[in-house]
């Protein structure tokens, strides 16, 4: 246990974290290399002028700063540093060094700066466009653009240093720039994501496998939006990418971002490859650039399905609390009924067993142990009956000083019976008195107890664990300024259900409860295959 922190000890562990960590250290490498190899891919759509209309690359930056935040926005600035000395050693030969690197850069900050303006943005919930997934979906749309707003000053004042020699040369340039990035990031940021994700136990989505029909009616709209688009084009109106918009942005509406992005891989497939090599580049920028506004209105319309879908699943999740709410408050108000009538009956049987039990115990017999039993099941009964009128009743709704200590005996006491009745130990370790929160007891009670419920639920499906053969444990220590509510239960063999552990209502409730109080709920599995549920609140002087 932990009783103290040094002085700066978190503004010291804020600072570490900022800094790469070895697993960093791996993505940066691999990110040179693939960096590398992308690179000299967007030379097959080069042009005139220095940038490419295709650029994978910027798929690759975008994915590892949203994966690893912006903070290594610097490490892989160096890195494409390197990586561009390396490939051309005469670079620095064109213009004085600082220029050279500054443009290097550039763009790398603009994506950096986007994505951590877009995540904090996202953080605050400033506005339902900023519902998950749409901040990766803006991110992939508007870094390619500040990107290419930030080299606006250098392309107009040193035209040179991209190779175009006028206005009109160097506004070709910069839409090939912005286009090249914009499907660089839009195709191949997702997939590593995606990918990355899936490797690490990550994606949280769960997306279904679409059905026969939903593939046929997809294929169906593609091939329709493809078919007219070849018929204008034959009837020598040029390339009009109106319907293949229309029929990606349906795919993306109806069946989310995986269908839209596998429709977007299909026109690109057949875009792409006419482009490469030897092509003018304005007869390639508007091939590109019709081929990016369908990219760009078909994942943004698969990103706004799935950010509508997940607000619908939250939406019905906040339902069922609600519905749960309601049958929680009615069983409360039979309950404390129940416990009204019982109470009074009770009271005048524990005093007349503990009376009979002061009578018969000088007479040592069978009698008197009779009595002795009959007080003690009385008292039992008597303080559990308090226990729950406490726990049901509507006193001590504003948070309290409440002591830990008895937070555990009332948790403890009510969760003992249902521990017992599933076959279950229920271990509560020696709490020190003299650990205080401010809380509403109940309501705290009532997380806790819903986080050994679970715990004894899951045990049923472990019963083999290394904590024991039948076992949850509940304890509480002490860090900082920080008490630590711990709950330890076998992990389940079946594992099936969302990533956070399927808990269900009963932790969005202990959740809820818990940052009301200003607390953390985590849940996580670890090595010893226990899980452990643990609830932080801060500490309070005991009074």
């Amino acid at each position: 246990m932990i009783s103290a922190l040094p002085p700066g000890f978190g503004r010291v562990s804020a600072w570490r974290r900022g800094l790469p960590t070895r697993r960093d250290g791996a993505a940066l490498l691999l990110y040179a290399v693939g960096f590398a190899v992308a690179h000299r891919m967007a030379a097959m759509w080069g042009g005139s002028g220095f940038y490419s209309l295709w650029f994978p690359a910027a798929g690759l930056r975008l994915a590892l700063l949203w994966r690893s935040g912006a903070r290594l926005t610097p490490m892989i600035a160096l890195v494409e540093v390197l990586v561009d000395l390396i490939q051309f050693p005469t670079l620095l030969d064109a213009a004085p060094w600082p220029v050279v690197l500054w443009g290097i850069v550039r763009p790398v900050l603009a994506y950096g700066a986007t994505v951590a303006a877009i995540r904090w943005l996202a953080a605050r919930r400033r506005a339902g466009l900023f519902a998950a997934p749409m901040p990766f979906g803006l991110a992939c749309v508007l870094a390619p653009l500040a990107a290419a707003l930030a080299s606006v000053p250098q392309a107009l004042t040193s035209p040179e240093l991209t190779g175009v020699a006028n206005r009109h040369d160097v506004i070709l340039s910069l839409a090939a720039f912005t286009v090249g990035d914009l499907l660089g990031a839009l195709f191949v940021a997702p997939p590593l994501l995606w990918i990355a994700d899936l490797m690490t136990g990550r994606d949280r989505w769960h997306r279904p496998r679409p059905s026969p029909a939903a593939l046929v009616e997809a294929a169906l709209v593609l091939a329709l939006g493809l078919g007219l688009t070849q018929l204008l084009s034959e009837a020598d109106l040029g390339i009009q990418p109106a319907p293949v918009l229309v029929a990606v942005a349906w795919i993306g509406l109806r069946f989310g971002r995986t269908m839209a992005w596998v429709a977007l891989l299909i026109v690109v497939l057949l875009v792409l490859p006419d482009t490469a090599g030897a092509m003018d580049t304005p007869e390639r920028l508007q091939r590109h650039l019709a081929l990016a506004t369908i990219v760009v209105a078909g994942y943004l319309a698969g990103s706004f399905a799935d950010a509508q879908a997940a607000a619908r699943a939250s939406l019905e999740r906040r339902d069922r609390l609600l519905f749960q709410a309601e049958r929680l408050k009615t069983l409360r108000a039979m309950s404390v009924a129940i416990i009204h009538e019982i109470s009074q009956p009770l009271s005048t049987l524990a005093i007349e067993a503990r009376h009979l039990r002061a009578l018969t115990a000088p007479r040592g017999d069978a009698i008197a142990d009779g009595a002795a039993l009959i007080d003690r099941k009385a008292e039992h009964l008597a303080t559990l009956i308090r226990r729950l009128r406490r726990f049901g009743g509507h006193a001590l709704d504003e948070p309290q000083p409440l002591a830990l200590a008895t937070l555990v005996e009332m948790v403890a006491g009510l969760a003992r019976g249902e521990a017992r009745e599933a076959g279950v130990t229920l271990t509560v370790a020696p709490v020190d008195p003299g650990w205080t929160v401010m809380a509403q007891e109940v309501e705290l009670a009532q997380a806790v107890m819903n986080l050994v419920r679970n715990a004894i639920q899951a045990v049923q499906a472990a019963p083999d664990s290394g904590l024991g053969p039948t076992t949850v444990s509940l304890s509480v220590t002490a860090s900082g300024d920080r008490a630590v509510i711990r709950v330890v239960n076998p992990a389940p063999r079946d594992r099936a259900g969302p990533k956070d552990g399927g808990m269900g209502i009963g932790t969005h409730v202990a959740r809820a409860i818990v940052e009301a109080h200003g607390g953390v709920l985590t849940r996580e599995r670890r090595e010893d295959a226990l899980v452990h549920a643990t609830l932080s609140l801060p500490l309070i002087e005991s009074r």
